[in-house]
């Protein structure tokens, strides 16, 4: 966790609500949010999905890649949201390694599929939605916890309770610069993944995109 620049950072699997509860974070901390898919499609002028049928996966990372190292190198505080594969490239843990806070937003792959539905939009996610969630969780999560400082357990929980637990975890993490989340309803402690420590709890939560 580097501490030069007032930034979280939140990561996970598609449907775990990075967008969603990105959103209303840094609207609760008077923080300006950028959504790392939207600075990608941008840039390329095409959808995701578009880009995947042009370009395949690799097109797509490279271009991920890219927008990540730019976002992360603007100045003043803020709060991203990145996609799910963000962290299957070693550069860009890297990069997330260097932001002030990283929040893992956790999930069941019962709660992700019950969001993600049939997977529409979602290349990864084509044909068999559950089963690419569990492969894809199961590759992902090791990747997750090496780049999160904390852990927040998004199942159960509405995205004003999620908001309020990222609130809490990024200030225990010892990241003083972030200013207190405003009140809202609070979410009971969660295991601990490696060293990052949870906040959180339960098993289903309020709507994701990604």
């Amino acid at each position: 966790m580097a501490a030069e620049v007032p930034r979280v950072v939140l990561v996970g699997m598609a449907g775990s609500g990075k967008t969603t509860v990105g959103r209303a974070l840094a609207a609760e901390l008077g923080w300006p949010h950028t959504d790392l898919d939207e600075i990608v499609t941008a840039g390329a002028g095409a959808s995701v999905a578009d880009i995947w049928a042009s370009g395949g996966e690799v097109a797509f990372r490279a271009l991920e890649r890219d927008a990540l190292r730019a976002v992360l190198g603007r100045p003043g505080p803020m709060v991203l949201s990145v996609g799910g594969g963000v962290v299957t490239d070693a550069g860009n843990r890297s990069l997330l390694r260097q932001a002030q806070v990283v929040v893992w937003l956790r999930a069941t792959d019962v709660t992700l599929t019950d969001r993600l539905g049939d997977g529409k939009g979602r290349p990864l996610l084509s044909g068999d939605p559950a089963g690419a969630v569990a492969r894809l969780s199961a590759e992902r999560s090791g990747w997750y916890e090496e780049v999160a400082d904390v852990v927040v357990d998004v199942d159960g929980l509405g995205p004003g309770a999620v908001v309020a637990a990222v609130g809490r975890a990024v200030r225990q993490a010892g990241a003083g610069s972030v200013p207190a989340v405003g009140s809202r309803s609070t979410a009971g402690s969660g295991s601990v993944a490696g060293s990052a420590p949870a906040a959180g709890s339960g098993s289903a939560a309020g709507g994701g995109s990604r």
